[in-house]
């Protein structure tokens, strides 16, 4: 069958923006800002998106535009190895693993949404009165169960319309919509009292802070940032396998970090001026996933036209949530489709299918949801991406530079052999040594031991993968 394409630059910057713009800025940013020292979390965290998230971002574009596949088939075709191709099975279940408590947290938001909007012509909403006992009672059992099924099957009914006319479509209505609402909120947030202790919270930079807590801070920065640009899961293979060759990468990857990365801030503009305007300190809201619905419902509750403004934001953060949602199943969806020549909809019945199961399993147990959400989703992210842009750096060499290339320009064109270089050993060094202190091998035998360690092993991937062609 023909495979689809992108309709225009437009719609596949905004669905990758959509990719990267979900819960991971407005959901997952400010708890992890708050747990990991505010600021100095913000400025680690930008520091790895410019340094990591482009380049990495680029690499994945370079695969699959290159190979016009999803990651299975991409690894396979432009190695020439069976075993790339089952690295590339990995992004399959890294997708997988997402959607599973993705949709737990998108079916959270969409009751909290239920629940705000009900209250516009009635009772204030139930969350008001306990926002932490509401939350508890809500987070896990049956009914986080049925809604993570009705957030599933939204996600559902957008991948099973295909790309032009469901993934494309429902992204170009849905990002201006979060832009518009999300600013308009922060621009409402600084007229709060107190606003500007938020703003110092988030924004004012100590050093201090980040030369004491340096590498207890950079695991959750990295892994954030992977997450949150959308990254290490193959989603940005499948994204560009459907883009022309006549598109410049250094552009759209770049558009796409500068919006991805506005949004995360916007959100800490509205989150934390907004706590701090009512005398909420986020640190003592309890940290965690339910960090965000507990300190803002208590917030929420303390306003004037409080169930409004409640309403809005979820609004925000349930058209975000549908963004990345339908970027998560469309890697298992493509993976079928390109594969085994299956049809979309079966694909989409089938993986979405899944995914109700593995996503009921998190929804009851709050110990496997806390685990995929965290440790699971950052260990997978961050080794993928090293897979990746080994793949791109010792595999496809030349042929990674000339992909770049294509379409980009004279300033593409310059830049894209220290980029290789960077790809090809910077940053896999890097993510080497990121993920050995997920499992804290630098806590156990000290910095430079670990270093030492993420040397020899990238040193042994670097020459175990090297091919005569390689530029690297």
């Amino acid at each position: 069958m023909a495979r689809e394409t992108w309709a225009t630059r437009l719609g596949f910057i905004l669905a990758a923006v959509g990719s990267a713009v979900g819960l991971g800025n407005i959901w997952r940013f400010p708890w992890q800002t708050a747990e990991n020292g505010g600021s100095a979390f913000l400025v680690v965290y930008l520091g790895i998106v410019l340094l990591v998230g482009v380049p990495g971002l680029l690499g994945e574009f370079v695969i699959g535009r290159r190979a016009n596949k999803s990651p299975v088939g991409a690894l396979r075709e432009l190695s020439g190895q069976r075993s790339w191709g089952f690295i590339g099975m990995f992004s399959v279940i890294t997708g997988i693993s997402l959607l599973s408590f993705y949709s737990v947290v998108g079916g959270w938001i969409m009751r909290y949404l239920l629940e705000s909007g009900v209250s516009l012509v009635g009772s204030d909403p139930a969350y008001f009165t306990n926002p932490g006992q509401y939350f508890g009672g809500v987070s896990a059992g049956a009914d986080a169960a049925l809604y993570h099924l009705l957030f599933l099957g939204l996600t559902a009914l957008i991948v099973f319309a295909g790309i032009r006319k469901g993934i494309e479509l429902g992204t170009k209505i849905m990002m201006p919509a979060v832009l518009v609402l999300l600013g308009g909120l922060a621009a409402w947030a600084a007229t709060q009292p107190n606003a500007a202790a938020g703003y110092a919270f988030f924004l004012r930079f100590d050093p201090s802070v980040i030369s004491e807590n340096f590498f207890a801070i950079l695991g959750p920065a990295a892994g954030q940032a992977l997450f949150t640009l959308s990254l290490g899961a193959g989603t940005m293979i499948t994204y560009a396998s459907y883009l022309g060759e006549d598109r410049s990468l250094p552009f759209d990857g770049s558009a796409i970090a500068v919006l991805n990365t506005s949004v995360g801030v916007i959100t800490g503009l509205v989150v934390f001026p907004l706590l701090f305007s009512q005398g909420i300190n986020p640190t003592e809201t309890g940290t965690g996933p339910g960090a965000l619905f507990v300190g803002l419902a208590g917030a929420f509750s303390q306003l004037p036209a409080g169930t409004l403004i409640a309403t809005a934001f979820f609004a925000v953060v349930t058209l975000a949530a549908l963004s990345s949602s339908i970027s998560m199943l469309e890697i298992p969806v493509a993976f079928l489709v390109d594969e085994y020549d299956v049809s979309r909809k079966r694909a989409v019945a089938g993986m979405a299918g899944l995914v109700a199961v593995t996503g009921t399993v998190c929804a009851f147990e709050p110990s496997i949801f806390g685990f995929v959400a965290g440790t699971l989703v950052n260990i997978l992210l961050t080794a993928g991406l090293a897979a990746f842009l080994l793949f791109v750096g010792w595999v496809m060499g030349r042929d990674a530079i000339e992909e770049l290339a294509s379409g980009a320009g004279s300033l593409g064109r310059s830049l894209s052999t220290p980029w290789l270089f960077a790809v090809g050993i910077v940053l896999p060094l890097f993510l080497v040594f990121t993920l050995l202190t997920h499992f804290g091998v630098d806590g156990s035998i000290g910095f430079w031991r670990t270093v030492g360690i993420a040397v020899v092993a990238s040193a042994v991937a670097f020459f175990g993968l090297r091919r005569p062609e390689s530029v690297v």
